[in-house]
């Protein structure tokens, strides 16, 4: 049976946990930690002794605990079975979180619901080799950021769910502007997520809310952004907003030659210029002046020499002298 003398663990650094194989070790073995690094001896289950970094003999007066459960005779350098966990303790900012589906949240300036998604990242510390050790990675033969991450989701989500809900709700912050708002938001999740993590012997370092945002292709949020934008130019333009629209309207229909608009427009027009034309050649052939009957009084009476108009009652023209008939 081959006796390990030499112990040492050098990974990536998204492994928080890895175990090393359960092969036989002596005393004498020599247990190297990196910087950033602890061992922790397992026996029959328990967490034993816990070294820091730096370069450890096995003996019997540096891990007393394990000591104490093996039998070993003095001076001697016997192999006994053990279990050796190497925990990363390196401060980790690269753990991204993110809602999984739109939360749907009332907007309390515009009163219409909108799904709202959350994303983000946080840095992690493990702060008790022990309690993260027996708690979360338990026998696994390694534990990453990413199972860690997952562990916590549950826990994470619900209380970014309700927060930021909540906030938008009592703060009564518009969606469409909440991104001032990210760093505030940032800093209270992080206090109200701190316990839960450190429960497991690992410290939240920082917590970030990158962005809070809606899906730009939702129905209702692309009502609301034109209903935005046309309230916009309403504010901007003021009452030539109006003038505007019904040039909008014109060109619209101008530009649809042959269409039924276009039709309309035309036939329009043609019967206003007709009706102008169809009331001055009856003026014509009634004997009165073209464009002076229409500003003359109902029921008014000319002279039949001249045309000029009578004055009520009158019996001879006051231009021509005229009698009248």
């Amino acid at each position: 049976m081959a006796i390990i003398d030499r112990v040492k663990y050098d990974g990536p650094g998204n492994i928080l946990v890895w175990r090393y194989p359960p092969d036989d070790l002596s005393w004498g073995t020599q247990v190297i930690v990196n910087q950033s690094q602890e061992a922790i001896f397992f026996k029959g289950g328990a967490a034993l002794d816990v070294l820091g970094p730096g370069t450890h003999t096995l003996r019997t007066a540096n891990i007393p605990l394990l000591r104490g459960l093996i039998k070993a005779p003095f001076g001697g350098e016997t192999p006994f079975a053990a279990e050796i966990y190497y925990v990363n303790k390196a401060v980790n900012l690269d753990v991204k979180w993110g809602t999984n589906s739109p939360i749907p949240v009332l907007d309390p300036k515009f009163n219409v619901f909108l799904p709202v998604r959350a994303f983000g990242q946080f840095g992690i510390q493990v702060a008790d080799s022990r309690s993260f050790v027996t708690q979360l990675s338990a026998t696994n033969p390694q534990f990453t950021t990413d199972q860690l991450s997952n562990y916590f989701r549950g826990v994470l989500l619900t209380k970014a769910k309700d927060y930021i809900a909540e906030t938008i709700i009592k703060e009564r912050i518009n969606l469409l502007e909440i991104a001032a708002h990210l760093e505030e938001m940032s800093g209270a999740l992080q206090t109200k997520l701190a316990q839960d993590f450190a429960t497991y012997g690992v410290k939240l370092v920082n917590f970030y809310l990158n962005s809070v945002d809606v899906p730009d292709d939702d129905d209702t949020v692309v009502r609301l952004k034109k209903a935005l934008a046309e309230k916009a130019e309403i504010d901007i333009l003021g009452d030539r907003y109006q003038q505007k629209r019904t040039l909008d309207v014109m060109e619209k229909a101008a530009g649809n030659e042959g269409g039924g608009a276009g039709m309309g427009l035309g036939m329009g027009m043609g019967m206003g210029a007709g009706m102008g034309m169809g009331q001055t050649m009856g003026a014509a052939m009634q004997g009165q002046p073209i464009g002076g009957a229409a500003g003359s009084p109902a029921g008014a009476k000319f002279c039949s020499s001249c045309g000029k108009g009578l004055a009520a009652g009158a019996k001879f023209c006051a231009e021509c002298g005229g009698k009248v008939g």
